[in-house]
């Protein structure tokens, strides 16, 4: 029996389940396929595709090197040219590592192919969809903290025995200074494209398929040595001061101190134990600041995990949850980034140019936008979707639906992230050069995120006044006249016009 391997693009690693089942590399037929067709369902950032396509390409030329025979196809669909590959190789059964995504897997199911499809398990995380089911089965609350402390203790990561190290588990409150003076942010460490990721760069621009963003330059690491590469760069020169600004947003910083491994982690290059262990034992050995590392652990071993976690557990009919019933559509301006607001500019630019932003400009920026202006999550999370690099159906999912948006009614978060100016204006300097005055809720030069924001509790007072977290916001309505409210109101249904 003949068995073939068919790689997909987001599981470019030696150690993925399908490729560990082979017994003698030379024999066992693999393919990687780009399909055009697959990515004509949504309008994909340039620098994700170069991306993706560049890291398979580089990945494939690996195993070629180490003796595998590789087949690499570019074509519509992905239907023929696996036919074609396997009657070319008399292959009996098709292995695939099994997709974290949901759609594509339907997309998998769909095929039909002259040999037996196995779908082994996935295993690019350190819970295991099963071992998930089994910790929220019976639970009355699913929180990510929750789901954390149980990893770090399943895991040994920065514990004492049964205890964590340094006493607590969170040390997040340590981890939101403000960004007052001179910041020295350290460069990112970026790479120059070589030739097999020019002629990627090359293609993406020539395609007369709907794209988004821009691909001027690209930047990124495409291999598991430049991957490995961005990973000893952040745990050397970023880990140190990660914490203390991790929730700051500055003018022309596209990167702080982030780690900017996300892209890599969720195509495989990177491992997430690798990451864990590498920030652990720079913490043991050279005294790094506790809140830096756990941190940033909580971001790989908690958010990461309980994310796909969460997609895998939830009902089918998660991605249409609605719970503040927003239909409005997204403006035009998240894809063309022309706005006055100047968070919102500065932020989507950024990501028209990269396809990056970190967590809080994503959270309390673009989703804290998109939560009090009433658009529809579903438009949002599409969106997101497209524009982010490191942007996949488990991430995005769960990460709008759920924790950005509260369409879910709390079965992620346990309170909408909604904000008004006063967030933004504490968090970043996006507001000393505004068009719009942080300080005004109404009147011509109020700023959005104000009235939005009041006009939000207000329409949802209802639904909100049974999260416990919102009462005493929402006791501010009470000081606010009757009159102030409506022109609140005109003035929120206005600006989305």
């Amino acid at each position: 029996m003949t068995t073939g391997i068919w790689i997909l693009g987001d599981q470019l690693y030696l150690t993925q389940a399908a490729l560990q089942t082979c017994n003698n590399s030379s024999k066992t037929p693999i393919i990687f396929i780009e399909s055009y067709s697959h990515i004509k369902k949504i309008k994909y950032h340039k620098q994700k595709l170069v991306f993706i396509w560049s890291a398979m390409r580089h990945f494939a030329d690996e195993l070629r090197q180490q003796g595998y025979s590789v087949t690499y196809e570019i074509a519509e669909d992905f239907q023929n040219p696996l036919e074609s590959w396997i009657n070319e190789n008399q292959i009996d059964e098709l292995q695939i590592m099994s997709p974290n995504d949901k759609p594509f897997l339907q997309t998998i199911e769909n095929l039909k192919l002259p040999c037996d499809i196995n779908l082994l398990p996935n295993n690019q995380f350190l819970w295991t969809s099963e071992d998930f089911h089994k910790w929220a089965k019976n639970r009355k609350r699913l929180l990510m903290e929750d789901f954390y402390r149980e990893g770090r203790k399943r895991f040994d990561i920065l514990m004492e025995d049964d205890k964590p190290v340094g006493g607590k588990w969170n040390l997040d409150k340590e981890n939101r200074k403000p960004p007052k003076g001179k910041l020295n942010t350290p460069e990112p460490l970026w790479f120059e494209a070589d030739n097999i990721t020019q002629e990627v760069i090359q293609q993406v621009n020539s395609l007369d398929i709907p794209t988004y963003g821009e691909v001027k330059e690209f930047r990124w690491g495409v291999t598991r040595l430049q991957a490995l590469k961005v990973l000893k760069y952040f745990i050397e020169v970023r880990l140190p001061d990660f914490g203390p600004y991790q929730d700051a947003m500055v003018t022309g910083e596209e990167t702080m101190w982030h780690a900017m491994l996300s892209p890599y982690i969720n195509i495989g290059l990177l491992q997430p134990l690798e990451i864990i262990q590498a920030a652990e034992q720079a913490y043991e050995e050279n005294q790094l600041a506790l809140n830096s590392v756990e941190g940033f652990i909580r971001q790989v071993l908690g958010w990461r995990e309980y994310m796909h976690g969460i997609y895998h557990h939830v009902d089918a009919d998660y991605p249409e949850q609605n719970w503040f019933e927003h239909h409005k559509p997204l403006p035009e301006f998240f894809w063309n980034g022309e706005t006055k607001m100047n968070c919102l500019h500065q932020v989507l630019t950024q990501v028209m140019d990269t396809g990056y932003a970190h967590h809080i400009q994503r959270l309390m920026v673009l989703n804290n936008f998109g939560l009090i202006a009433g658009i529809s999550p579903q438009q949002l999370e599409n969106w997101f979707h497209a524009a982010f690099i490191d942007a996949y159906d488990w991430v995005m999912q769960t990460n709008v639906i759920g924790m950005g948006q509260y369409a879910d009614g709390g079965l992620l978060a346990s309170k909408p992230y909604a904000a008004s100016a006063n967030y933004i204006n504490k968090m970043s300097d996006y507001c000393k050069s505004c068009y719009y005055k942080h300080s005004k809720r109404t009147g011509e030069k109020a700023c959005p995120f104000n009235f939005l924001y009041w006009d939000f509790l207000n329409r949802h007072r209802d639904k909100l006044k049974n999260e416990g977290r919102m009462n005493f916001i929402l006791r501010n309505l009470d000081k606010m006249s009757p009159e102030e409210l409506e022109t609140i109101h005109q003035q929120a249904e206005e600006i989305i016009a």
